[in-house]
């Protein structure tokens, strides 16, 4: 089999789960944490539904990533027409409960900005933006109703409590997740039909590997933020997150083909792909337990 025929029987597939999600789930999103695997996802969702994205992209803003990832994030959605929304958790930000500001550790900081700020966006608590592409700037949002589901570009490959997903995976009201309690999905067969009340995670990406996503990148000249390449100072990123918790790798490539030649020689075969991410290793090395609290 060649690498383009595994490209797609992945992008198939995955069209097939945004497909099945949106028919079967009501009040769908879908997250955009601006990186490359939930910009494929964006991707993929507009060829799943022919050129339109017909569900919210939400973001949730730390105020901490990165300058150049909201100026990305904003132009891809004026130029795309995209129905964006973001979320914030301000009164963490107005109260100086971050890390940044030296009064949490890292992953209480991730809680606080992060975990309670999606839940809360998803859920209609707390005030949400919207683009408005009138003006192509963000003005409250006067939909306040819950998201019942949430697409989101998790891989299996990136770091292990992900692996224990599914591509339809429950979480209870309050989108926390009993690893322990998760459907088998057996010879393509996803249960779809979940108690009312039920909120739902929806992965289309979870086969696919950190090679994979570049290779489709490059096939489908995809745009992605020019953070992943070295810009002449022999560094990159590998995994974008908030900048004062996110460090780049050595690396010299300077577009998609170069980092695809690192990944196919094994540069780095022994290094996690969210090595740069402080949070994962305060975590004792894995994300499960800010994901079974609601991390993305």
């Amino acid at each position: 089999m060649t690498t383009m025929d595994q490209l797609q029987l992945l992008e198939a597939k995955s069209i097939h789960i945004l497909r099945e999600a949106y028919r079967e789930f009501g009040n769908l999103c879908m997250l955009w944490s601006i990186g490359k695997d939930s910009t494929v996802l964006l991707w993929l969702a507009r060829k799943a539904f022919f050129g339109h994205v017909p569900l919210p992209l939400v973001h949730i803003d730390t105020a901490y990533k990165i300058p150049e990832m909201i100026e990305y994030r904003d132009e891809l959605a004026r130029k795309w027409k995209l129905n964006m929304v973001y979320g914030q958790n301000t009164e963490a930000l107005k109260n100086k409960q971050t890390f940044p500001d030296g009064n949490v550790d890292r992953i209480s900081c991730c809680k606080n900005l992060k975990s309670n700020a999606l839940k809360n966006t998803l859920s209609g608590e707390w005030t949400r933006w919207r683009m408005n592409h009138i003006t192509g700037e963000y003005e409250k949002d006067a939909n306040t109703e819950p998201y019942t589901g949430v697409i989101v570009g998790v891989r299996a490959d990136e770091e292990g409590s992900r692996s224990k997903e599914r591509y339809f995976s429950p979480r209870d009201k309050d989108n926390d997740w009993d690893v322990d309690d998760q459907p088998p999905e057996l010879w393509r067969q996803y249960k779809t039909d979940f108690a009312p009340g039920t909120h739902v995670r929806i992965h289309p990406l979870l086969d696919w590997t950190e090679l994979n996503i570049w290779e489709y990148i490059q096939r489908e000249s995809i745009p992605i933020t020019s953070l992943y390449f070295d810009r002449g100072e022999g560094k990159r990123y590998r995994s974008l997150g908030c900048f004062p918790c996110t460090s780049p790798v050595e690396s010299t490539a300077k577009n998609v083909e170069e980092v695809i030649a690192e990944l196919r020689g094994g540069k780095f075969t022994n290094i996690a792909e969210r090595s740069g991410r402080e949070q994962d290793k305060e975590d004792g090395g894995s994300l499960e337990s800010l994901r079974r609290d609601g991390y993305m």
